[in-house]
């Protein structure tokens, strides 16, 4: 695990920087790599879970080969309040494109109990796609209450609140150019 750059002091609000710009940026390009080999020559439905996914999805894009040819749509779930998981799962933006016949490939920023996930892959499933497997940039696998695994992770982390490059706590700090742990909130 790595610091932040001098350049990214810390907020006042961080107790410790997990992954730093460069561990991101390379752990990215990584994952891009096995995604290229995987779909080559495939058409691939990438599916953003909102808000959270959005900037390693951005960056996620970039680092997909051209030899993969790449259609972007968007969900959002809504399962937290605050820091704590509520438990119930709400669709607050469903895809604009059918999955049907169609190797979808979903970003999501962090798995921890997996039922988000789970319910969401359940309902792209009966959408019948050619694939479905699911990219996450943490995973919280202590944290997990279903037996849910995704094909592509970033990061194993401890069971802590964690922000920055994307991941908020009350719709602050997803501009961070970091992963840290989050003082107390």
């Amino acid at each position: 695990m790595s610091s932040a750059p001098a350049s990214a002091s810390p907020h006042p609000d961080v107790k410790k920087v997990l992954f730093d710009e460069d561990a991101l940026r390379a752990r990215v390009r990584e994952l891009g790599a096995c995604i290229t080999r995987d779909y080559a020559g495939r058409r691939l439905m990438v599916v953003g879970v909102l808000k959270g996914s959005l900037i390693f999805m951005a960056d996620l894009l970039r680092a997909i080969g051209p030899e993969v040819d790449v259609h972007v749509d968007f969900v959002a779930v809504s399962s937290y309040a605050g820091s704590a998981s509520t438990g119930t799962i709400r669709v607050l933006l469903d895809l604009r494109e059918n999955p049907e016949g169609r190797d979808v490939l979903v970003v999501e920023d962090i798995v921890d109990t997996g039922l988000t996930l789970s319910s969401l892959t359940e309902t792209l499933r009966a959408r019948r796609p050619a694939s479905l497997e699911v990219c996450t940039l943490l995973d919280k696998v202590s944290c997990r209450k279903t037996p849910f695994q995704p094909k592509y992770k970033g990061f194993e982390i401890p069971d802590e609140f964690v922000v920055g490059f994307g991941l908020d706590y009350d719709e602050r700090y997803r501009q961070l150019p970091y992963v840290a742990i989050l003082r107390t909130p």
